[in-house]
């Protein structure tokens, strides 16, 4: 939280004589102003490698405004030196800080934490360097959340890092592991796609309620999902009034989805999974489809993932007849997912939708750091969708 209180329209509120100490409190807590009479070790300094991302900036967003996190350095390689403001002038006057460059014993002397919000490749590299200095890191690429290093090189076409490293990472999908990321010092946050897939997948595979080898997977992502680098498949021309599949069969997530439900079900799954590019900024919806393996109605769908999800807040399962739409959790951290069952072909349409950039990247990230350091899970997620 690197914030001056006179340029943001703050201060004229505790003038106006209208905030109560209850209200003040709440409007800390929403405002990301820091308490008082908060001690130090209530906080943490954390450094964000990657900052000029999209992952790395929607940190920057959530995480001035959490009310245990102080950002201490926002870092790139590429522009050192340089306000950040400058680049994002969304920024300006709630972030004040230049872009550090990339030392890991400096980080070590002013951060306790990096959020590594950096390509495949570069993570692998990198994060070595940054345990080794006696930091937690939560790394946002895709580089340690296969436990098979050559599976990571065939999908990847990356050297992988150390079977050590790839072991201790661990998975942070928070709803299914959260208990597992606790008092750990290294999480690999999970992809985009998997997110919204795994959570909706991974309660009826958990009841074998599908056929496990009947999962067709269709997934559709905002352009956001490319990343801020230009390519000519992210072109305004190419991608405006346009919706086209790209990496059929063969991206980069399908092995990290194969993975996990495996692991859940206890026996080798695979999975037809397909990608498609569709002209929207912010979102995913992951469309499942699946046999089952007995007489289970939309109902029952509905109660088995309730019960599942019951302590989890950024999980809402929709109600009867209701199919969840992106805009309906766009900016949030919130994983929405509905049903419908096809009595007549013995399948069930399984929905999910998140922000991809939130939930399926900074918000997710920002969950496991609070499960990490032992705080309230939604401790500084807890806003609204952006809507309409």
């Amino acid at each position: 939280m690197d914030r001056s209180e006179e340029g943001n329209g703050r201060a004229w509120r505790r003038d106006e004589g209208w905030m109560n100490g209850t209200l003040h409190k709440v409007l800390q807590l929403f405002l990301g102003e820091r308490d008082e009479n908060m001690t130090d070790t209530n906080t943490v300094r954390v450094a964000i490698v990657g900052s000029t991302g999209y992952g790395g900036v929607e940190l920057i967003r959530l995480l001035q405004a959490h009310p245990r996190v102080e950002i201490t350095s926002v870092i790139s390689s590429s522009t050192a030196g340089v306000p950040i403001s400058d680049g994002f002038p969304h920024l300006t006057n709630i972030i004040t800080r230049n872009l550090d460059g990339v030392n890991p014993a400096e980080i070590a002397e002013v951060a306790d934490l990096v959020f590594a919000a950096t390509p495949s490749g570069v993570s692998a590299k990198l994060v070595p360097e940054l345990l080794d200095a006696g930091l937690k890191v939560i790394d946002l690429s895709g580089d340690f959340r296969l436990k098979d290093g050559a599976v990571y090189e065939q999908w990847y076409k990356h050297t992988a890092p150390s079977a050590e490293l790839l072991e201790k990472a661990v998975y942070g999908l928070c709803e299914v592991f959260g208990e597992e990321v606790r008092d750990v010092d290294f999480i690999s946050n999970p992809g985009c796609y998997p997110t919204a897939t795994l959570l909706g997948l991974i309660p009826a595979i958990s009841a074998g309620w599908i056929d496990a080898s009947s999962l067709i997977i269709d997934a559709k992502s905002g352009v956001s999902g490319a990343g801020r680098g230009t390519s000519l498949m992210t072109h305004y021309a190419e991608i405006n009034e346009n919706f086209k599949a790209y990496k059929v069969n063969k991206h980069q997530h399908i092995p990290e989805v194969e993975q996990v439900l495996t692991q859940v079900a206890g026996e080798p799954i695979t999975v037809t999974f397909t990608t498609h590019l569709v002209p929207m900024t912010r979102g995913i919806m992951s469309t499942m489809y699946a046999t089952l393996n007995g007489p289970y109605t939309e109902e029952d769908f509905i109660e088995l993932y309730r019960q599942y999800f019951k302590d989890r807040k950024f999980v809402r399962i929709r109600d009867l007849g209701v199919w969840p739409a992106t805009k309906e959790v766009s900016g949030s951290n919130f994983c929405d997912i509905g049903f419908a069952v096809d009595a007549r072909t013995n399948r069930v349409t399984i929905i999910s939708v998140i922000d991809n950039v939130v939930k399926g990247a900074a918000g997710q990230a920002i969950q496991n750091l609070n499960l990490m350091m032992g705080w309230e899970e939604s401790l500084g997620l807890t806003f609204t969708p952006i809507y309409p």
